[in-house]
């Protein structure tokens, strides 16, 4: 009986453990294509032509391009870019996505209408059309695609967080916080950041990995970063030219690489969402 009594106890720290070991793994996983990339982003750009072409072996586990750079240096300093590219848009994006559903849920029925709107819209347009017309317009290159990753990939977010705030603004706890005489600002800082911050993180830790993709998506079609600079969309694209030639290996391991990570964080993410949710914290 004692047993059955302490199995829910013991699933839920088995899941709180499979939970962070998971979001661990994503941060060092995170933290080592950054680290590498930028070590070895000198060396994605050295050229060899003695050495072209070349399929995977021991001196170049990942093969050579048609200018013999070495693919495996090129993918990582590649990832890396994308990740950078994606952390910063999807944290721009959180940020915005946090402001709209507060200001919505706290400002009135003429800003929640406004907000409402705006996420309708958002979410009414397929984001790979308004991404590209957004960083073409802004010159492409690292700032336009970073720019028009953040200001697309809000809307759900926001709209998860202006639930969460009307929820949290019709609890108990803050009817009484305002019969005890505190103020907007106290109550917001004290209870309303607090409940809304669990699914904040997770939110911005699914952005994630669609900016990463959305990024290297709108790259592959030219619409993204330089053709000269390392990124997963350049080398795919370029790839494309010379898998008729049996060079597979210039387009399998820089995809198998970009599907690694994207999955690792949507994982992370996806188990960290059900132990912050109510509805499955439990089980």
């Amino acid at each position: 009986m004692e047993n059955v009594l302490h199995a829910p106890a013991q699933r839920r720290a088995g899941n709180r453990t499979a939970t962070l070991a998971a979001c661990v793994l994503a941060a060092f996983a995170l933290l080592a294509v950054v680290a590498a990339g930028i070590a070895l982003y000198g060396q994605a750009t050295v050229t060899d032509f003695t050495a072209k072409n070349l399929a995977p072996s021991l001196e170049h586990p990942f093969g050579t391009d048609w200018m013999g750079r070495d693919m495996l240096a090129r993918t990582l300093a590649g990832l890396s870019t994308s990740v950078l590219v994606g952390l910063l848009a999807a944290t721009v994006s959180s940020v915005i996505a946090l402001i709209l559903g507060c200001a919505a849920a706290l400002g009135g029925k003429r800003v929640d209408a406004v907000v409402s709107w705006m996420i309708d819209l958002m979410m009414g347009v397929p984001h790979i059309v308004l991404l590209v017309l957004i960083s073409f317009a802004l010159g492409k290159g690292f700032w336009g695609v970073t720019i028009g990753v953040a200001v697309t990939h809000w809307a759900s977010l926001a709209r998860v967080v202006r639930a969460e705030v009307l929820q949290c603004r019709q609890s108990k706890f803050v009817e009484v916080a305002r019969k005890l005489g505190q103020s907007p600002a106290r109550i917001a800082l004290r209870h309303m950041v607090p409940y809304v911050l669990p699914q904040f993180v997770v939110g911005l830790i699914l952005l994630f990995p669609h900016a990463i993709l959305h990024e290297a998506s709108i790259t592959f079609l030219g619409f993204g970063l330089p053709p000269e600079q390392p990124a997963i969309g350049v080398i795919l694209s370029e790839s494309m030219s010379y898998l008729s030639t049996g060079a597979w290996w210039l387009a399998v391991f820089p995809g198998l690489a970009l599907m690694a990570t994207v999955l690792l964080f949507d994982v992370a993410g996806q188990n960290l969402r059900k132990l912050v949710d109510p509805h499955t914290a439990q089980k």
